[in-house]
C-alpha cells in the first residue's frame, strides 16, 4: 500500500510529500521546492530510499530544489508535462522574482501526459493532465489508497491562481471537474498548499467550482 508524509517547505509552505511503498520502502518525492536538509533527514528517519523526483508543475515553490537534489542523488526527474518548458527555463528569473537562493534550471528524465502510470515500488499511480494553474500540471492518483496529489490545481476551499503566465480559469475548472471529480467522493486530496480535504467535500462546497 502507497504511504505518504506531507512537509511544508520555502517560505510558501508548499506541501512537499514523500510516497513510498510500504512492502518494498522504495519512495518518491513529489515537489521538493527547497529546504533539501530537512527532507533528507525526514526520509532517512521514515528508513525508505528515494528512487525518483515527481513534479506536479514548474513553479518555483514545488520545483525549485530539483536540480540541486538531482545532483546530491543522482534521481531521475518524472514530470511534468511538457507545458511547462518555459517554467524551467526561467527558473532563476522565478529565484529572484520571488526572493529564492539561486536555483537552476533542469532536464526531466521522463515528460508526462494525460493517462501516463508512474510507479514506486508495487504502487502504480495514474497520472492526470491537469492545465490552468499551468499549462504543463499533473496530478498523481492512487485509486488503492484513495489519495491525490494535485499541486496547485484544488485547495480546500479554494482552487489554483491563473493570473501567472500561460494561466487560464476557464481551462482549470475544467480540469477540476473532469478530471479530480471521477475521482471519487472519498478521495483525500493533497494540495500543494493548506490542509487535505476530500473531492466530496469540495465538489459540494467549493465556492469557486460549484
Amino acid at each position: 500500500m502507497l504511504k505518504y508524509l506531507t512537509v511544508p517547505v520555502t517560505q510558501f509552505a508548499q506541501n512537499c510529500s514523500i510516497v513510498w511503498c510500504d512492502q518494498t520502502l522504495d519512495a518518491a518525492i513529489i515537489d521538493p521546492g527547497g529546504d533539501l536538509d530537512r527532507l533528507q533527514a525526514e526520509v532517512k528517519r521514515l528508513g525508505v530510499t528515494l528512487k525518483a523526483i515527481w513534479l506536479t508543475h514548474a513553479h518555483i515553490d514545488h520545483a525549485g530544489g530539483t536540480a540541486e537534489l538531482v545532483e546530491r542523488l543522482s534521481l531521475p526527474i518524472i514530470g511534468p508535462h511538457p507545458g511547462d518548458q518555459f517554467w524551467i527555463d526561467g527558473m532563476v528569473q522565478q529565484g529572484k522574482m520571488f526572493g529564492f537562493p539561486r536555483c537552476e534550471p533542469f532536464t526531466p528524465t521522463q515528460w508526462l501526459d494525460d493517462g501516463d502510470t508512474v510507479q514506486i515500488g508495487r504502487s502504480t499511480l495514474n497520472v492526470r493532465h491537469c492545465p490552468g494553474h499551468t499549462p504543463g500540471h499533473v496530478v498523481f492518483h492512487s485509486p488503492e489508497a484513495k489519495r491525490a496529489f494535485v499541486g496547485d490545481v484544488l485547495f480546500a476551499g479554494g482552487i489554483g491562481r491563473t493570473d501567472f503566465p500561460q494561466g487560464n480559469q476557464q481551462q482549470l475548472i475544467a480540469s477540476i471537474k473532469e478530471r479530480l471529480w471521477p475521482m471519487g467522493d472519498d478521495t483525500v486530496f493533497i494540495p500543494g498548499h493548506g490542509p487535505e480535504s476530500t473531492i466530496g467535500e469540495e465538489r459540494r462546497f467549493n465556492p469557486y467550482v460549484r
